[in-house]
């Protein structure tokens, strides 16, 4: 018999509270913490050596879209490997609370998933073939069955609640009746009830359904009134849970109006309000100024909110497979070829013969560029509509069916074209003299572009930087208080983001500006305070507490380059390629309920293969007081 199943020993720990980090060691005993001190005479079953490690408490990932791949693959490989022991799911109004809700021939899950966060239809039918629970409290029995590697926190979706109470077509063409808006208030406090932790919302105008007859249709809870959010988000401020939204942004008014719900002062009791995103936007320096100065009014003495804006401590890069990018949809044009089935190479084509596609195409490209309009003063302000910027010098080739294009980005091939059709001279090899012989005449950008899309398509990989381009206001950024780092995106858009080790990016910059003081505080700002907004029992390393721990080498952080380290890799378990990260030798062990399940670069042979993680419900489920709230008058 021995004292304890592992001791780490002689790590520099951080315990997630802020303060000055100490050395010492923790010891687990039946996946709990069950001492804490230094050179404790004990023995145990394995024991880790921490010198030189920092010790934290297990990572969470507070914007993740894993819903479908914990179905396929429970533990979450590509989380786990970067030191996260705990994910919150159905953000952005969309989740599987509520089955497959098949009905008529409708398929709620490709149609909301596959062009919201560009995975394919043949990766979420797969998943909805798996379902087989139609209820909130059988959604978790079931997660509770899975081989879970991170503990789960799931909320309640709202298109998915809509769909629920409407049906799929009725969700996003008409108001709801009396009897469906009283159905949705009975399943979200229903939701409350069994321990959700929250409730996730969409406002963003440009995330649409996939599948006929609704594709020009946007998800439902874009269709939802003012007067129905409030009386949903009334439920969960009652209950003292979180809304996670994200905004309408037609309108600085309106999305002032929707997140002032948030007040203690206006509604007797705060909301919980977690929002995307506060992102530096390349096209719209205003974004993050707004960003700044709203959430400093709502969490004020004014209206006395609780409001925390998610942040990204990465550059916001894309990726892109032809015209296929989460920046598409907004622009009329793009969008068109996006709600094409990503399968439909026809379709596609079909569009780029058409002459007034091809015209209005080049014209939205060339918008603002050149000459006298408010279009060009906007884009020379950095006050543009549009997220992409549509600026060719800004858009390099990740790769193409053209070797030596890897590197290059489109201003310079656009140039390399249009000097070789000028002069016959300046291909570098045989490959690409024969690409640039495919292009018809190539006079601006625009045309470049456009053609490239069309002759090339999917098999051109391109990317940019959309957000955040700038390293030192992304560091301000990640060092604010003001915002709560974790707008990952994990398990969502499969080939265009990569923000699985971005927990780690955030502790390497805390660590470059203030050093052991910054890594404690943002050891706090990826574990504690993250656990304390949703209610949930994770982030510390309390005696008695699921022991889940991160261990970390600062060294290899130090060095690690994590742009250069993502990649794109086929993954069997999704069919299909996944961009991801490899932080390799940064994340010394991963621990979950007292397992290491990562370590040294491998996965132990229990990954999967048992329940390691839990369904982590709302700490307060159990003692709720149903007092009704009274609302403001307005």
């Amino acid at each position: 018999m021995t004292d304890f199943d592992l001791i780490i020993r002689n790590a520099r720990i951080f315990n997630g509270t802020g303060g000055t980090p100490e050395t010492g060691d923790i010891a687990i005993k039946d996946g709990k913490i069950a001492a804490r001190g230094i050179g404790f005479p004990a023995d145990a079953a394995e024991e880790i050596d921490g010198e030189g490690l920092w010790l934290l408490p297990g990572l969470l990932d507070i914007h993740t879209h894993y819903d479908l791949e914990v179905e396929l693959a429970p533990g979450l490989p590509e989380s786990v490997r970067h030191g996260t022991t705990t994910v919150v799911v159905s953000n952005c109004s969309l989740g599987l609370a509520f089955g497959a809700q098949r009905e008529n021939g409708q398929d709620p899950i490709v149609d909301c998933f596959a062009r919201v966060e560009n995975i394919p239809k043949p990766v979420l039918k797969r998943v909805a073939d798996k379902v087989t629970w139609d209820d909130s409290a059988d959604y978790l029995t079931h997660l509770e069955t899975l081989n879970l590697g991170p503990n789960i926190v799931p909320m309640i979706p709202y298109s998915m609640l809509r769909i629920a109470a409407m049906g799929v077509t009725p969700s996003v063409t008409r108001d709801p009746t009396a009897d469906e808006m009283a159905e949705m208030e009975r399943l979200l406090e229903k939701g409350m009830d069994e321990g959700y932790a929250g409730f996730s919302s969409d406002g963003l105008p440009f995330h649409y359904l996939s599948n006929d007859p609704n594709r020009q249709h946007r998800v439902p809870s874009q269709y939802a009134s003012y007067d129905e959010l409030k009386r949903l988000t009334h439920i969960v401020r009652r209950y003292e849970r979180v809304w996670q939204a994200t905004p309408p942004t037609e309108s600085p008014l309106k999305v002032f109006r929707t997140f002032l719900l948030t007040s203690g002062r206006l509604y007797k009791k705060a909301l919980k309000i977690t929002a995307v995103a506060a992102l530096d936007v390349r096209s719209d320096r205003n974004i993050i100024r707004s960003a700044h100065v709203l959430a400093r009014l709502l969490n004020s003495p004014i209206f006395k909110g609780k409001f925390a804006l998610q942040s990204l401590a990465a550059r916001f890069k894309v990726w892109s497979d032809g015209p296929y990018t989460p920046l598409a949809e907004e622009i009329a044009e793009l969008r068109a070829l996006a709600m094409l089935d990503i399968e439909d190479t026809e379709g596609r084509q079909a569009l780029y013969n058409d002459p007034e596609f091809e015209r209005n195409f080049k014209e939205m490209w060339r918008k603002g560029k050149s000459g006298f309009s408010l279009d060009r003063i906007k884009r020379l302000l950095r006050m543009e509509d549009l997220a992409l910027r549509r600026a060719p010098e800004e858009m390099f080739v990740e790769h193409a069916p053209v070797g030596v294009w890897r590197g290059d980005n489109f201003a310079e091939l656009a140039g390399r074209v249009m000097r070789f059709q000028q002069t016959g001279d300046g291909a570098r090899d045989d490959e690409e003299r024969a690409a640039f012989e495919k292009f018809p005449r190539i006079e601006d950008e625009a045309d470049f572009v456009f053609h490239s899309f069309r002759l090339f398509d999917r098999d051109l990989f391109w990317w940019t930087v959309s957000a955040n381009a700038d390293e030192k206001k992304l560091r301000q950024l990640t060092m604010s208080k003001t915002f709560l780092p974790g707008f990952a995106d994990s398990g969502a858009h499969l080939t265009n983001m990569a923000f699985y080790d971005v927990n780690l990016r955030a502790l390497k910059i805390a660590y470059e500006e203030r050093g052991e003081d910054g890594v404690a505080f943002m050891a706090k700002r990826l574990t504690r305070d993250p656990a304390d907004f949703f209610g949930v029992a994770a982030g510390t390393l309390d005696l008695g507490v699921q022991a889940d721990i991160t261990l970390i080498d600062p060294k290899a952080l130090a060095v690690y380059d994590a742009e250069a380290n993502a990649t794109r890799i086929y993954r069997d378990v999704l069919q299909h390629d996944q961009m991801v990260n490899r932080s390799d030798g940064v994340v010394a062990a991963t621990i979950i309920a007292g397992e290491p399940v990562y370590q040294n670069g491998a996965f132990a042979n229990s990954f999967e293969a048992k329940k390691l993680g839990r369904v982590l419900l709302a700490k307060n489920a159990k003692a709720q007081q149903n007092q009704p709230v009274l609302a403001a008058a307005e």
